[in-house]
């Protein structure tokens, strides 16, 4: 059976190992996983080429998380909630069913780190800060300041707070134009390249910071959370705990490896860096 990660650009993704990983340990030895380059708008032609016989599911990152929304005969709640989709599941019939795994997957993390998140601080706006933000409304949010390149982009995600059942208010601003913030805990969706001195500082006072990038790493506010004594949550926890979600889906299997998963993420990562 054959799965895989699309997106563009992908060679970067750690995707394969850490679901081959999983694959490994639960001994399904007929089961791949790949990594497929696959650019906007090329979403639709890949989905139609596709033999459901040997497709069991797609692991989608940017930019085709939204891209895959019509393309879907079904879907979870939380992919009608972000308007995203990070997961397709390929049925024998030829249908599909869209999953958002990684909402599912920041609660997760969240979870295992239990502080109180009334206010928080979100850097970009694209789907994956979407899905953060949902995640957080889960855990009490109630005010979220979106710091975005261009707040007029920014309506999709505002909506799909907004229409949250608990109703959080959300501020927009522009990202270079950030004074100092205060906040439960801070979410990065944005480049290193983009976490410039200025915004470094303005947000030197929250004390969780989770950073959704993975590679390079640690991200300029990684490093400045880390030095200053502040919590640091990584996109490689965000990474395992989405592609756990996934394994489950994908395979039926509820007994997955984390540990063996994070593992082979870990050792991917050490050997790209050099360690």
């Amino acid at each position: 059976m054959r799965c895989a990660v699309l997106g563009d650009p992908i060679d970067h993704s750690l995707s394969p190992v850490i679901h081959r990983a999983a694959y490994a340990a639960l001994g399904l030895d007929d089961w791949r996983y790949d990594a497929v380059p696959v650019p906007a708008g090329g979403l639709a032609g890949f989905l139609d080429g596709l033999d459901p016989a040997e497709w069991r599911g797609l692991s989608l990152t940017m930019p085709l998380k939204r891209e895959a929304l019509p393309l879907l005969g079904s879907h979870d709640d939380w992919v009608r909630d972000t308007g995203a989709c990070n997961t397709v599941l390929l049925e024998p019939d030829g249908s599909r069913h869209g999953l958002n795994t990684d909402v599912t997957g920041a609660l997760m993390v969240l979870g295992e780190h239990d502080v109180p998140v009334t206010r928080a601080v979100v850097l970009g706006g694209g789907a994956t800060a979407t899905s953060m933000l949902l995640a957080l409304a889960e855990r009490g949010m109630a005010h979220a300041t979106l710091l975005v390149r261009d707040p007029d982009r920014a309506a999709d995600t505002v909506g799909a707070v907004a229409a949250h059942r608990s109703a959080p208010t959300v501020d927009v601003a522009a990202l270079d134009e950030v004074e100092e913030l205060e906040a439960d805990v801070l979410v990065s969706t944005v480049p290193a390249s983009a976490q410039v001195p200025g915004l470094v500082a303005a947000t030197a006072r929250v004390p969780l910071v989770f950073d959704v990038v993975y590679d390079p790493w640690p991200t300029p506010l990684a490093v400045a959370a880390q030095r200053s004594g502040r919590t640091v949550l990584s996109g490689l926890d965000l990474l395992v705990a989405q592609a756990v979600n996934q394994v489950v889906a994908m395979t039926g299997r509820f007994d997955v490896p984390v540990g063996a998963m994070r593992r082979a993420a870990e050792e991917a990562m050490a050997a790209r860096s050099g360690g």
